[in-house]
């Protein structure tokens, strides 16, 4: 009953505004964090009757307290919460604690059996890093079905083989330099997606379901691939200027190479003092070195900077030359 109190006691001090929260059991260990733009909002949202979510149920049951810390943009919030699940890896959690598990897909002309192969450190023509193994591991399967695949002119060809067609050295060397070409240039495979297609709907005008299925999985798939290999390719080179409304006023960010070289808080928005901020960023930014090279771990990072300046609107950004 006191631990019921002492829940209902912080929910009522929890105020409404950006950051993450912290959810401990009886022995003080985080079990859960997460991040909201409106912290009592979300934190009172676990404690209802029925919970939208199967874990939340079991999880509530666990929490004996509630930590907070509130942020003054949603950016940081959000960016806190994935250095935090990464330094601490909460029970509850499911994403980005793991990243050493993430890997990537490496071309292989050598390989005795296939052009494609999961490694777990970046070698030679590899691509990603990729979230989930098991996707990348069913991919490559289902693909073995379908070599050889050939090019002729903007076109793909390929057939479904019942049993696997036996690869010669010459055959694996040209497919390797086909998924080179497809995975570098994300028009290619747009392309392959629209053979797929049309041999999804040939399958299926043939009464062949399972068929069609397997091309259906892969045209996700491979576009799973494109929007992990080139999603913020048009951003990841760019200098950009983020000038985010907060309580206080605005706050400004200057991002280069998937990194927040500097940020500043601003009564107002000024002209003179916007230009200071963005002179004294591209000095810093020279200079700049990372607290972490691991490829692994800035995909998150990355994830979180880049698609949250594709949310906001046109005027709370922009590149700079």
């Amino acid at each position: 009953m006191a631990e019921t109190n002492l829940i209902q006691e912080k929910l009522q001090h929890i105020p409404e505004l950006p950051g993450i929260y912290k959810m401990l059991d009886a022995r003080g260990n985080i079990i859960y964090i997460g991040k909201s733009k409106c912290l009592k909002k979300r934190v009172k949202s676990y404690f209802v009757s029925t919970p939208k979510w199967e874990k939340v149920t079991r999880m509530v049951s666990s929490i004996k307290d509630i930590e907070y810390i509130v942020t003054d943009t949603h950016l940081e919030a959000r960016l806190l919460e994935c250095r935090l699940i990464k330094e601490l890896k909460p029970r509850f959690n499911a994403q980005m604690k793991n990243d050493q598990n993430y890997v990537y897909l490496k071309l292989d002309p050598n390989h005795p059996s296939k052009p494609l192969s999961i490694v777990q450190e970046r070698e030679e023509d590899c691509f990603g890093p990729f979230r989930s193994k098991y996707a990348l591991s069913d991919f490559i399967t289902r693909l073995n079905n379908l070599y050889p695949i050939k090019k002729s002119g903007d076109c793909y060809e390929f057939e479904y083989h019942l049993f696997p067609v036996k690869l010669d050295q010459k055959e694996r060397e040209e497919l390797c330099n086909l998924f080179l070409e497809l995975f570098s240039q994300e028009e290619n495979i747009l392309k392959l997606n629209k053979a797929l297609q049309l041999k999804l709907e040939e399958a299926a005008a043939q009464y062949r379901y399972e068929i069609a299925s397997m091309y259906r999985d892969l045209i996700q798939v491979f576009t799973q691939i494109k929007y992990a290999l080139n999603r913020y390719q048009d951003l990841s080179d760019k200098n950009i200027l983020l000038k985010l409304p907060y309580p206080g006023g605005y706050k400004l960010f200057f991002v280069a190479n998937g990194h927040i070289i500097k940020d500043k808080s601003l009564s107002t928005l000024k002209e003179e003092s916007i230009r200071e901020f963005i002179q004294s960023s591209l000095l810093q930014s020279k200079d700049f070195q990372p607290t972490t090279e691991n490829e692994k771990s800035l995909i998150d990072y990355r994830d979180i900077l880049y698609s949250e300046i594709l949310d906001l609107d046109q005027d709370m950004w922009e590149i700079i030359p």
